[in-house]
């Protein structure tokens, strides 16, 4: 198994925001967690990415327990995160973005190489390397985004909202390279407001309400479920 989260509880404070929550993710698959605003997804995927340390439990990738490692070092264990938002670097061009994201000795080895693939996956990056990223538009950011982190050779690619404030042209094209993505081998754990795309997109999924992950399936079981249907789908 690649990623096994074990009962990983994370607080804010003495505020909880994440209880008891258990996923696994398999080399290759992209699994998706699924859930309203607020119910503790981009927590979750924020501790797995090394950013928030969880309170108890356990993050193990390939056995090990990454879960006290600061982010750098998570990334060591072959873990990236496009984060929600982007949080590009706005005055540097592209390619000096997508320079940032190889700091991994792995990945700065191998680095022109992983350049040409992000730019044949992503060619608008190619086309704009030169141009200052924050006066790309949003759906463009967002390509910088995902390139930066293909950038460091991830096993694991952790994606947080990726749909989010894009339009749904956009958002049909990103789900498409998502595909592409995992057809090159790497595994993505999607967080997505998105359901439909979500789901329709993974091979797992895991629903996440008020900080607990209440059910977990292949997605046309979720799509069966009357209550899913109901809650999260509107029908």
């Amino acid at each position: 198994m690649l990623l096994e989260v074990r009962n990983v509880h994370i607080a804010y404070g003495d505020a909880p925001a994440v209880w008891d929550a258990s996923l696994d993710i398999d080399a290759g698959q992209i699994v998706s967690v699924v859930g309203p605003n607020g119910a503790g997804k981009s927590t979750l995927i924020n501790s797995i990415a090394g950013i928030l340390r969880p309170r108890r439990g356990s993050i193990r990738i390939d056995g090990v327990d990454v879960a006290m490692l600061p982010g750098h070092r998570v990334c060591d264990h072959g873990v990236a995160i496009v984060p929600e938002g982007r949080r590009l670097f706005t005055q540097m061009s592209v390619l000096d973005n997508l320079e940032l994201g190889a700091y991994r000795a792995e990945a700065r080895g191998r680095y022109l190489q992983t350049l040409e693939e992000v730019f044949t996956l992503l060619p608008v990056l190619r086309e704009r390397k030169a141009q200052i990223a924050g006066t790309m538009s949003g759906g463009q950011q967002q390509m910088v985004a995902i390139g930066r982190a293909l950038m460091a050779r991830p096993r694991l690619l952790l994606m947080d909202e990726p749909s989010l404030g894009l339009s749904p042209l956009i958002v049909a094209d990103m789900f498409r390279i998502i595909r592409r993505i995992n057809e090159r081998g790497v595994a993505v754990m999607l967080v997505e407001q998105n359901i439909h795309q979500a789901l329709e997109v993974a091979h797992h999924a895991y629903v996440i309400e008020q900080g607990r992950i209440i059910t977990s399936g292949n997605p046309e079981s979720l799509l069966s479920n009357p209550q899913i249907r109901e809650a999260y789908l509107g029908v």
